[in-house]
């Protein structure tokens, strides 16, 4: 999946405005049926269902029974509709805060961090459209600080610096992203082609099985048959491997090991 976007790619001022809530212009009359809840949020379903290339101004004003030009008024372009996209789905994916003053020996991070990267998968799941979005330049609403602040107060008991907890953020969210882009991935080649997975390995087994018997590849041809089989989560056993990993420096920082 290719980047296709950038966040902060439009007027930056002006989408901080619109996330705070400091920049819906009042208008006088009765309140108009089109609100900029109602763009964000058919803007996001447009994009969950057909992807973030299918959303225009053009679109969004046909599938809201609003003229063009009436989309304008509440939002200036493209480019700040997706920082307020991006804002608005970034809010689902914490979770419950755990007990910032529990100790460090508590599992208390530890649920925060499984939480956490738990829920930003189902987020990958749900909105597949993230991965096509380069975030390096993430403009900072409500939905993305209050997620952060939900996650940072699980964490503050690991006894870490500042920037090591943000670099445990970090950490995570890559792991997350790049299991995210393998699955959403796999959900695309099969409605892409037609094939499913099956299907596929099954076309490529006679080649296989002589390769494999040759003695070539020795250690490749010890493997189980289930090796590669769909039932064994690698999610969870590689998410539990970087908290067992974490564990090890909490230990070190706070004396416990």
């Amino acid at each position: 999946m290719a980047t296709t976007e950038s966040s902060g790619g439009g007027d930056v001022s002006r989408s901080m405005e619109l996330l705070w809530g400091t920049g819906e212009r009042a208008t006088r009359g009765p309140k108009p049926g089109l609100t900029l809840d109602r763009i964000v949020t058919a803007a996001v379903e447009l994009a969950d269902a057909e992807g973030l290339s299918a959303v225009s101004m053009r679109r969004l004003s046909t599938e809201l029974g609003a003229g063009t030009m009436s989309l304008y008024r509440h939002v200036p372009g493209r480019a700040e509709l997706v920082d307020l996209m991006l804002d608005r789905v970034q809010g689902e994916s914490a979770g419950p805060a755990a007990d910032p003053d529990a100790s460090a020996a508590a599992p208390g991070w530890r649920k925060t961090v499984e939480t956490a990267a738990r829920g930003e998968l189902a987020l990958y799941q749900a909105h597949p459209w993230l991965l096509s979005v380069n975030q390096t330049r993430p403009v900072l609403g409500p939905g993305a600080v209050g997620g952060m602040e939900t996650v940072l107060a699980g964490l503050k008991g690991m006894g870490l610096s500042d920037p090591e907890l943000i670099s445990v953020l970090v950490m995570v969210s890559g792991y997350v992203s790049g299991v995210a882009r393998t699955q959403v991935h796999a959900v695309e080649v099969q409605l892409a082609t037609g094939i499913t997975d099956e299907e596929f390995w099954k076309a490529q087994e006679p080649m296989l099985s002589a390769v494999m018997t040759s003695g070539r590849y020795p250690v490749m041809a010890t493997l189980s048959a289930d090796a590669f089989g769909p039932d064994f989560d690698h999610f969870e056993f590689g998410l539990q491997r970087l908290l067992d990993g974490l564990e090890v420096l909490v230990a070190q920082r706070t004396g416990g090991g």
